[in-house]
């Protein structure tokens, strides 16, 4: 089911389960996990993408491999807030994978972690070669913890 709220999101989490946050791109689905207490985002993995039963295929798979209690999928706004082609792109896959999933889906704005994702390499002195290859799930990682520290305010303050 997809929650629009972290609030409904939160409520129809399992406990002690761990998450995961998509990074969507056209080319490409960027995924990092968290720990089971939901407080660690770790970079994981980039999917190349291929058609959308082969992509959701993979993205269940590690989801059953990893006992996931949820997936957060990152929502590219435009930097003025509207939904352009991008969301609503990612708004048709969550909708075709709640078809196929019980896990409990949510969307994070992720307008600026691929931005953050490209600075924190750049720091890390990487590669062009490597950042190409580790950005979708670094900025996936981004949008994990995002979430997750917003999950983390929410049941301290309900």
């Amino acid at each position: 089911m997809i929650h629009e709220t972290m609030a409904e999101f939160a409520a129809a989490l399992p406990p002690m389960r761990a998450l995961a946050g998509l990074d969507l791109g056209t080319k490409t689905i960027g995924v990092a996990v968290s720990d089971r207490f939901r407080s660690v985002a770790s970079p994981l993995h980039t999917i190349r993408r291929e058609k959308f039963t082969l992509d959701a295929a993979q993205v269940l798979k590690i989801a059953a491999e990893r006992e996931l209690g949820g997936l957060i999928l990152g929502l590219p706004f435009n930097m003025d807030g509207s939904e352009g082609p991008r969301c609503q792109s990612t708004r048709a896959f969550a909708r075709n994978l709640s078809r196929l999933t019980e896990l409990p889906i949510a969307y994070w704005d992720e307008r600026l972690s691929t931005v953050a994702a490209e600075r924190a390499l750049l720091e890390a002195d990487t590669s062009r070669k490597r950042r190409a290859e580790v950005i979708d799930h670094v900025a996936a990682g981004y949008i994990l913890q995002g979430a997750l520290d917003r999950l983390a305010h929410l049941g301290r303050h309900g």
